[in-house]
């Protein structure tokens, strides 16, 4: 499997996740964010369908998703929904990081697009920013905020 087909499994595998927790975020979050955990999920699936697109192309089986997904913490409500979901984007901002570094051409502005909105849903959720949106899970610093594991 070459490096651009691990790594866009790689991203499929965490928009699966992405569209699963959004699922639940939809249904903890107070009514007037609603509409943003909507559109974050709308736009995680759009990504889901077009990465696994991507890999039918490359003449590969896309990796399924997940019958379900454990949790990293309880999201018991409205401030765990946006602690979770910020934690999320960072969990997929940190994926498309990875295929930025391995595809070429169309597929790396794709991607590299793909991780600047991840990074920019996770500042609206989080309300801060971090200094290199992808990387922070890498580092294993409190900021990383945690994302479904399969």
């Amino acid at each position: 499997m070459t490096e651009q087909l691990k790594a866009l499994q790689a991203a499929l595998a965490a928009e699966h996740a992405a569209v699963y927790g959004y699922g639940v975020v939809g249904g903890r979050i107070r009514e007037e964010q609603r509409s943003d955990a909507r559109a974050a999920y709308d736009a995680h699936r759009a990504r889901r369908d077009a990465l696994a697109r991507e890999v039918r192309d490359l003449d590969a089986e896309p990796v399924a998703a997940s019958a379900a997904y454990a949790l990293p913490f309880p999201v018991p409500d409205s401030a765990a929904a946006v602690r979770f979901a910020a934690g999320l984007e960072d969990r997929v901002a940190g994926v498309y990081s990875d295929l930025v570094r391995a595809a070429e051409g169309e597929l790396r502005g794709t991607a590299a697009q793909a991780l600047r909105e991840a990074a920019v849903r996770a500042v609206r959720w989080r309300g801060e920013s971090v200094a290199f949106p992808g990387l922070a899970e890498r580092a294993g610093t409190a900021s990383a905020s945690p994302a479904p594991t399969a």
